[in-house]
């Protein structure tokens, strides 16, 4: 019989490069592998595995709500929906939300949320920032900069372009009057951890007070907690008009949404937007606890901890290795180390030595931890680090 490896290979387009890993199962911040091997994940799901792997309090919920029923449609008020939208619309101050099943698809929503709002004032211009990602379907696509997810799907959406990333003389060439809105990951996660400059987003700021335009935060890999604040955008000073969130609100389960604040709160009537699977009951009973533990149990505050520590560790190795570490990036638990050559023989050294981390923009080693994770946990990564960088 062939092994999984090789039926996935005949089955699926190749569109991923698997590694080479058959997983049994994941506990708290470790994946366990079929033959035995225990691996400490900074991995984390790409950003989706917050509270690591089988929280208990994740499964209890998954396994509640699924008992009472898995599926309605939205044409149902469902209690669980409706505790995750309280939460995320108390914390964050906006008004609305819609409920997606991804990320790409909020960004999507945030879209048409913003053409909608734009189109009786003449405004139809979405701009991105170079070097940035915002999902897979043709919208995001188009507003997402990055050459190699971009080949081969033009022609793009129409009145969509891209600013210089921390440009300010770029971004105050290209907004103006017609400027519907731009788009903005504060922390760019794909493209390698980088983050806007305060002078960036300060000009930002200004050039709305001045056109009038909409501030769209994509927050799908930073939000929820991840960088010790629980959107990345405050720690810019900066307020958006629409928030994107995905990734770690499900606890493992597909969710995502769009947030809007009072500029765009009466914009979608009924029938204007909607989703089959979007908000899945299940998913948003795991979110609900996400959400809990993350604000509530403590968790987002140590996720600020640690990323400190976990940062300081790697400027230490910095300083010990400058000819191979250029730079250490970002904040909380979403962090970047930029080599000066190839990030993924590093990354491949680590995954020998137990430890999954993930090499993004050819350079940077991209750690996403579990937001759980402990200082023993940083110190085992440092000391293979150093001891990989040492050879």
């Amino acid at each position: 019989m062939n092994t999984l490896f090789e039926r996935e290979h005949e089955y699926f387009f190749h569109t991923y490069k698997r590694l080479p890993l058959d997983v049994d199962r994941g506990e708290g911040v470790y994946l366990f592998t079929k033959d035995g091997k225990r691996y400490i994940d900074f991995f984390g799901g790409l950003a989706v595995n917050a509270l690591g792997h089988a929280h208990p309090k994740v499964l209890q919920a998954i396994n509640e709500q699924a008992k009472r029923y898995i599926h309605l449609s939205n044409y149902y008020v469902q209690e669980s929906q409706v505790e995750l939208a309280e939460r995320l619309i108390t914390t964050s101050g906006f008004k609305r939300i819609f409920l997606s099943n991804s990320g790409t698809e909020a960004v999507e929503g945030a879209i048409k949320l913003a053409r909608k709002w734009g189109a009786p004032q003449g405004k139809r211009e979405l701009l991105g920032l170079t070097n940035s990602f915002h999902g897979r379907t043709m919208g995001a696509l188009s507003l997402t900069e990055r050459q190699k997810y971009r080949e081969g799907y033009e022609p793009f959406l129409q009145y969509t372009s891209h600013i210089p990333f921390n440009d300010v003389d770029a971004l105050r060439r290209t907004v103006g009057p017609h400027t519907l809105g731009v788009i903005l990951e504060f922390i760019q996660g794909e493209g390698g951890i980088f983050v806007v400059s305060d002078a960036f987003a300060k000009e930002l700021v200004s050039l709305r007070e001045k056109f009038g335009f909409l501030i769209i935060a994509d927050e799908i890999q930073a939000g929820i907690g991840r960088t010790g604040r629980f959107f990345g955008y405050e720690h810019f000073g900066v307020l958006p008009d629409i928030i994107v969130v995905a990734k770690a609100i499900g606890g493992g389960l597909p969710l995502g949404g769009f947030l809007g604040n009072e500029r765009v709160a009466d914009v979608l009537s009924y029938g204007a937007h909607g989703t089959t699977f979007g908000g899945n009951p299940v998913a948003c009973a795991a979110g609900v606890v996400v959400f809990d533990e993350i604000v509530k149990g403590g968790l987002m505050q140590h996720a600020a901890r640690i990323g400190e520590y976990l940062k300081g560790e790697g400027e230490v190795l910095r300083k010990e290795f400058p000819a191979v570490i250029k730079e250490v990036r970002g904040h909380g638990c979403m962090l970047g180390i930029d080599l000066h050559s190839d990030a993924q023989p590093v990354v491949d050294a680590l995954q020998e030595r137990g430890i999954l981390a993930n090499c993004t923009n050819s350079t940077v080693i991209r750690l996403l931890p579990p937001l759980t994770i402990q200082r023993s946990h940083v110190d085992e990564l440092m000391t293979n680090l150093r001891a990989i960088i040492a050879k």
